[in-house]
């Protein structure tokens, strides 16, 4: 099989509906993998644009169907900032990966955020060697020493949390499981949560899953990402189509300057 007969049998597995009789072209904006994450969790180059192009066409058939319309801002927006602590952020860990793009991006939302003066959250895992196991302990193996806990899942110092901005422990994915943050939001009655950190497919959306019930959920999309690119555009994409709207970062930096 030639190289250009590999790339059209794997558009027809992704994309049986969009074979015609026009050569295939790989579009370039879809073969640059994401500023962020783990190389060896990255996507195959000759499947990056098919996936793209897939997964717009899905988009497209979900808007067909009624799905994906547009929450929007309402009138108190909060910001929530997911887990951006070292355990993360250093690829030297079996969790983490290079998520400096995300920080970054998170810092341009948080400086506005602090201009508008709405209300901070922060979140971090709440490790404890006590806590009982959970089944889901299992998934995942711990490389935690002992008493570097702390150290592992302390605030990057680049987000410069203040003290009036609040830092949510939590043992669950979703930063409104087994914690108060859902009274918190109603006491400076909050209806809009935008929801930015790590990762995508897990914490991410475990919280707007929890959220959209209650707050018009933003998400930045510069603002969240994850090691594993596949997980991160699939997760990304199905917030979009049914938990909130994810826009640019510089769209929500817009309107908190717009709305202080």
């Amino acid at each position: 099989m030639t190289a250009k007969e590999f790339t059209l049998s794997l558009r027809l597995f992704f994309c049986p509906q969009s074979i015609s009789k026009r050569e295939f072209t790989m579009p370039g904006s879809s073969t640059t993998p994401p500023p962020f994450g783990s190389e060896d969790l990255q996507l195959p180059a000759e499947l990056r644009g098919l996936l793209k192009e897939h997964m717009d066409d899905l988009r497209g058939k979900f808007l067909q169907r009624g799905w994906g319309g547009r929450v929007g801002f309402g009138k108190r927006p909060a910001l929530i900032v997911i887990d951006l602590a070292r355990y993360w952020l250093d690829p030297a860990t079996n969790i983490g990966s290079n998520l400096d793009p995300v920080v970054e991006a998170t810092c341009r939302v948080l400086e506005a955020a602090r201009q508008a003066e709405i209300p901070i959250f922060f979140t971090t895992w709440d490790h404890d060697p006590a806590h009982p196991r959970t089944p889901h302990d299992s998934k995942l193996q711990w490389e935690i020493p002992p008493g570097t806990s702390a150290e592992l899942f302390a605030l990057d110092p680049r987000l410069q949390r203040r003290p009036t901005e609040k830092v949510i422990a939590k043992a669950s994915a979703s930063a409104f499981k087994g914690t108060n943050l859902h009274y918190m939001l109603a006491a400076v009655r909050a209806d809009t949560l935008i929801v930015t950190g790590i990762s995508t497919s897990h914490c991410v959306y475990a919280t707007c899953r929890d959220a959209t019930d209650s707050f018009h959920v933003i998400v930045p999309e510069e603002c969240v990402g994850e090691r594993c690119e596949l997980l991160h555009s699939v997760n990304l994409m199905d917030i979009d189509v049914d938990l909130g709207d994810v826009i640019p970062a510089d769209e929500v930096i817009g309107h908190l300057s717009d709305n202080p």
